[in-house]
């Protein structure tokens, strides 16, 4: 049975709340120690995925929403509203986590922007190449009829995440999320006028690229 919209919608805010607050913890207050947040993250984004993914899809990403809405498994009103749910969530997850770390909510807190320490062509190269690592792989073990009734689904998809964070989280934060990325902002990691061109047009370019080469492979076998 199709779980109805509002459910579907509940599961993506559950999920993407749960994966930006680990991610505001442990990534950018170290909650976790300065080398260990790609395990937290990674085990609570497969456990959402596994624990939702039957009722809304898991996808807790505004990028992977549009590029499913791309390959048309999703139609438009409810790709658009799972992107306001997903963002709406990264924000909430934000704003707890400040809560949490600090005891109190304060935006009085300075963290050091990304652009003091790298260089924004490896900040948005990071973010297409493994937000496309993530996309195709969705698509190849949780969208393709291929693989319909796999068991490690959730696995791959979050061992993409913890590869992509061990590998670029120094040089990009690893979001490969729009979501997340906002919420980075909330938390101040990341400046607003920094995240459209640093973060989301690499992530979005990189989603869609994925879709396009998933399809790409599927034509031709």
């Amino acid at each position: 049975m199709t779980a109805a919209l509002p459910h579907k919608l509940f599961a993506e805010f559950i999920g993407t709340f749960f994966l930006t607050l680990t991610i505001c913890l442990t990534a950018v207050f170290a909650t976790s120690g300065e080398t260990s947040a790609a395990f937290p993250i990674a085990a609570v984004l497969m456990l959402m995925i596994y624990s939702l993914g039957h009722i809304s899809g898991a996808h807790f990403n505004p990028a992977v929403t549009l590029s499913i809405w791309m390959g048309e498994k999703i139609n438009r009103i409810n790709a658009l509203l799972y992107i306001v749910i997903q963002t709406i969530a990264g924000i909430i997850g934000a704003l707890c986590s400040i809560i949490i770390y600090y005891g109190e909510f304060q935006t009085s807190y300075k963290l050091v922007s990304l652009l003091d320490n790298n260089n924004f062509i490896s900040i948005m190269l990071s973010e297409y190449i493994f937000t496309f690592a993530l996309v195709f792989v969705i698509f190849n073990v949780a969208v393709s009829q291929k693989t319909a009734g796999n068991n490690y689904f959730g696995v791959a998809i979050a061992s993409v995440v913890f590869t992509g964070a061990l590998t670029v989280g120094t040089v990009s934060m690893a979001s490969f999320n729009p979501a997340v990325s906002i919420s980075l902002v909330a938390v101040g990691k990341l400046k607003l006028k920094e995240i459209l061109w640093l973060h989301i047009t690499p992530q979005i370019f990189g989603a869609i690229s994925a879709m396009y080469a998933y399809s790409y492979i599927e034509e031709n076998n």
